[in-house]
Formats: C-alpha cells, sequence, structure tokens
C-alpha cells in the first residue's frame, strides 16, 4: 500500500483483512513521505513500513524507480495508493494491477492539486449537489484510470468541506474494500479502457 498521511484508509484495510471482509493481506507499506501516522500504522501491525521519500529523488522517474525497486521484493499482486500524494510513473509490470481511491465522482473534481480538503472546498465552491467516492485503476495522470466503483452522497445545505469530507469518507470505507476484493476474487477486467466485472 502507498501512502503519505496518517494512513486511516490502511487502517480499514488492515482491519477489513483480519475481519475476512477482504480475502487478502498487507504485505507491505511505502510512505513517500517521512514520519506519518500510516508508517506507524503499519509497524503496529507488524507489516513492513518503508519510506522512499518524494523530495530524495530529483524528478519524476528517480522517484518512480526507487518505488518500484522498494515493491519489487515483495511481489505485490496489487497496490493499493491509499492517499499517496506523489505521480509515479507506474511499470509496465504493474498496469492494470494499481488502485486508487479519490474523494469524489471521477471526472468531476480530480486531477493535479485535487486532494484531500481541496476536493470538497471545490465541490462546495461549484454548488454541486452530490459528491461521493470513487476507486478506479491508476494510470500514469493523476486520478485518471479505469472506473472500478464510485458511489454518491449528497451536498447538504450548510456542510462545510470536514463534513461533506467526513460523509464521503465513511463510503470510501465501504468501497475501497469492496473493489479489493473483486480482484482478489479475479472479477475485475479491463476492456477498451473500461472496467467490467
Amino acid at each position: 500500500m502507498l501512502l503519505s498521511g496518517g494512513g486511516t484508509t490502511l487502517q480499514n484495510i488492515l482491519d477489513c483483512c483480519q475481519s475476512g471482509r477482504i480475502d487478502a493481506r498487507v504485505i507491505a507499506v511505502v510512505s513517500s513521505r517521512p514520519g506519518v501516522g500510516g508508517l506507524a500504522r503499519a509497524e503496529r501491525a507488524g507489516v513492513p513500513a518503508l519510506l522512499v521519500e518524494r523530495k530524495a529523488h530529483p524528478d519524476t522517474p528517480a522517484f518512480s524507480a526507487a518505488l518500484a525497486a522498494a515493491l519489487a521484493p515483495h511481489k505485490p499482486d496489487l497496490v493499493c495508493m491509499a492517499g499517496f500524494m506523489s505521480l509515479w510513473t507506474i511499470p509496465e509490470e504493474y498496469q492494470g494491477r494499481v488502485m486508487n481511491i479519490h474523494p469524489a465522482l471521477i471526472p468531476a473534481f480530480c486531477g493535479h492539486g485535487f486532494y484531500g480538503h481541496h476536493v470538497h472546498e471545490a465541490v462546495l465552491a461549484a454548488g454541486a449537489k452530490v459528491s461521493g467516492a470513487t476507486v478506479h485503476f491508476a494510470d500514469n495522470q493523476y486520478d485518471h484510470g479505469p472506473i472500478i466503483l464510485q458511489r454518491a452522497v449528497p451536498v447538504l445545505e450548510g456542510d462545510t468541506p470536514d463534513s461533506l469530507a467526513a460523509r464521503v469518507h465513511c463510503v470510501e470505507n465501504e468501497l475501497y474494500p469492496e473493489a479489493i476484493q473483486l480482484f482478489a476474487e479475479g472479477r475485475l477486467v479491463i476492456e477498451a479502457g473500461a472496467c467490467a466485472f
């Protein structure tokens, strides 16, 4: 699992693996930032916690190569991004095996600069009536690639970025485990740039 922050999504996945909701296990966690809560969560769970610091690499190709090298010994079947804030040029061997979750309904409110509260602020500023979450297979663009699952939530009168984020996060906690389980069951197929199951 790739992350850059506190690891709440990681914790959700760890809990779902332990409960049997997901027929899989987290075999390594890689952070692009040092000292984040996600690394501590991984260590507490007995999962290898690795640091590939984005700032330690001069450009995206160098960072991407270092990230791939860190993952290689673990031979993951699936790589899940969970609040991962760095662009990774995904190697050919991982194409169709990298998932991301985004706190909006792609293709709306996504792309470079749309992460965390920036997304919810933009949704509210636009006067949108719905938002939600999207799980998709990642490619080499921000928040792009075949969509696996989406679920909408209403934007309520008087919502703040915090209240909307909380509602969306509840949906994220449902969707990501569902998508990972579909992958574990071998049910996800990418055809003509779209995902089917």
